[in-house]
């Protein structure tokens, strides 16, 4: 037989075909047996796991000529009919393309009609969930009271979507991800019959790779054997799906072991080279150690199907502490979400790589309070000096007791919520309660001179006009440069244009802060260089501040100012103001300075 139709050959033909649900299968054939068949059922799981075939294969059998029997005979012209989808009276219908009251109007009009060929007629609605609130709201009467010759059965993989009046009205059944001991001996025996020699592992792997559903490894088998012809090796299976070989695994995680970035960026390119996929190698990166990470912590359990070298495999995940592993998990994870919409793909699997080579043993924290403290300020100990982790813990431990008694003692004495200290008037020294409020708090974000005044007198320039009218354009080029940054940037609003910059009023401080970046900011002002043809600066704004200065001049002992970061500045406030802003907010936080 042709490898080419190997799915459809080998797709279930009666309850006993179909692998991983017998817990289903029994309940049907007991329904059936004891002619208790439901009006209307609800197949909901994931895919490949047998939803539309279990659905065809109960319309055989309630209507198979022998019958109903708890398994059809696929012998009888009824059986074959609804094999073939000629029968008239089983229909199968694709929500997704048919997914209006039209449709659902038609089915419950011909449903009054007896079945010409058959015992029943069976509706069988395919991706259901992709149906309208009108066609729901049609299905439902027929639902609720159907002809009796009538069997409905809905197929879902987001049971969540449908209308609760729905599901309430069918018998639901769970359809769950098949287990890769049943899919590989499901594979095994399709080579058998199929005169293919596959390799245990081979078989593993591409069980692995299908997630659960059966339909999935069955069609990976078959464009492996296209590749392979009759005999099928690991390493067939890994260069056709794009996989990482065990010798690259191990190349990397040694890289990684070591903390040796320099040996990261060569094995990176050269995986590109070979046509990988920079975000599938970070997901099978992720496999790899957290299957590191369940020998460590569960030797007994097999999980590391895609080796062959067990031993090797072992012997590398001894080299890592349990704390470090799940850091690591951590760290990919992050990077995970965002190199599925990165416009350098490559190079944030560069990044994730180089980052994880950082990270050190925390010398007995728990794995949550270390990578906490890594991502707060990057302070964890530099590669090679592992024996400094407990020191910088301490340390740091340290700071928040100090923090803490400061807090006490400010709260106490200064801070108020924000409401309180618009009430309040100027001090002895004639500033407001309000002195330090906008100030960016970002280490290294500075407090500067540029003031507002310039702005406000532009606020309705032409200048202004053209960059709010081209605002929609200056985001679209931001989000498909990257998303990430449109998704700060799109809080903001030009308010002003004078001098080659433009002014952006925030509402959400993090957003401002975020856009503030480094690389953030280079990116915005390329834009708006190549919108404008000239360049362009960036300049941000708390929303509130900007319309409290455009109602009325600032108070005359502290001008109003926007922040911009500068490059290696330092903040004026004194450092437990910092502290106490960055817990409670800068809307919270008001310094009365008596």
């Amino acid at each position: 037989m042709s490898h080419i139709a190997l799915y459809r050959a080998w797709r279930p033909q009666t309850f006993g075909d179909m692998v991983g649900q017998q817990h289903i299968i029994q309940t049907l054939q007991n329904a059936i047996r004891e002619q208790r068949v439901s009006h209307a059922y609800l197949f909901n799981g994931p895919r490949g796991t047998g939803k539309t075939s279990a659905a065809k294969i109960m319309a055989k059998a309630i209507n198979c000529q022998r019958g109903p029997a708890p398994e059809p005979c696929n012998e009888c012209d009824a059986c074959r009919g609804i094999t073939a989808g000629t029968v008239m009276d089983v229909v199968e219908i694709d929500a997704a393309s048919n997914r209006g009251i039209d449709e659902i109007r038609d089915i419950r009009d011909k449903v009054r009609y007896a079945p010409s060929e058959v015992r029943y007629k069976v509706y069988i609605i395919d991706e259901v969930h992709m149906l309208t609130s009108e066609a729901f709201n049609a299905l439902l009467k027929t639902l609720e009271e159907p002809p009796g010759h009538v069997i409905f059965i809905l197929a879902t993989t987001e049971p969540h979507k449908l209308p609760a009046t729905i599901i309430s009205r069918c018998q639901r059944f769970d359809f769950r991800q098949v287990s890769l001991p049943e899919q590989t001996e499901r594979l095994r025996l399709i080579c058998e019959e199929e005169g293919i020699q596959a390799e245990a592992d081979a078989l593993a792997y591409l069980a692995r790779l299908s997630d659960g559903g059966m339909r999935d490894a069955i069609s990976l088998l078959e464009q492996v054997s296209a590749f392979g012809g009759e005999r099928i090796t690991l390493n067939d299976a890994v260069d056709v799906t794009g996989g990482l070989a065990a010798e690259q695994f191990s190349q990397l995680a040694d890289a990684v072991r070591d903390g040796n970035a320099g040996a990261i960026l060569p094995l990176v390119e050269g995986l590109m080279q070979a046509g990988k996929s920079p975000d599938k190698c970070l997901e099978n990166l992720i496999y790899y150690f957290r299957d590191l990470l369940v020998i460590k912590l569960a030797p007994g359990r097999t999980a590391t199907e895609r080796i062959v070298d067990q031993e090797r495999y072992r012997a590398m995940a001894e080299a890592f502490s349990a704390d470090r592993l799940f850091r690591m998990i951590d760290i990919l994870n992050q990077y995970m979400g965002e190199i599925r919409h990165a416009s350098l793909p490559q190079t944030i699997f560069e990044v994730a790589l180089m980052k994880v080579c950082t990270v050190q043993d925390s010398g007995g924290g728990s794995a949550a309070q270390a990578s906490s403290a890594a991502d707060a300020g990057n302070r964890t100990a530099p590669a090679g000096s592992a024996a400094a982790a407990p020191a910088e813990v301490t340390r740091l431990q340290q700071r928040i007791d100090t923090l803490e008694r400061k807090l006490e003692e400010l709260s106490r004495s200064g801070v108020r919520p924000a409401g309180e200290a618009a009430s309040a008037g100027p001090d002895k020294g004639g500033r407001t309660g309000s002195g330090f409020r906008g100030a960016n708090t970002s280490a290294g974000i500075a407090k500067t001179t540029v003031k507002l005044g310039p702005f406000l007198a532009a606020a309705e320039s032409q200048a202004t006009g053209q960059v709010r009218m081209r605002w929609s354009e200056i985001l679209q080029r931001v989000k498909e440069a990257r998303i990430t940054v449109h998704a700060w940037l799109v809080d903001g609003e030009p308010v002003a244009a004078v001098d080659n910059t433009v002014l952006v009023a925030f509402k959400n401080t993090m957003h401002r802060e975020t856009t503030e970046k480094p690389a953030n900011r280079e990116l915005i002002e390329g834009v708006l260089q190549e919108v404008f043809g000239r360049p362009v600066k960036l300049a941000t704004v708390m929303m509130k501040e900007w319309q409290t200065a455009d109602k009325g001049p600032a108070p005359a002992a502290e001008p109003l100012t926007l922040q911009q970061e500068e490059a290696g500045g330092e903040p004026k406030r004194p450092e437990w103001v910092e502290e106490a802003v960055k817990l409670f907010g800068e809307d919270l936080v008001v310094v009365d300075d008596n």
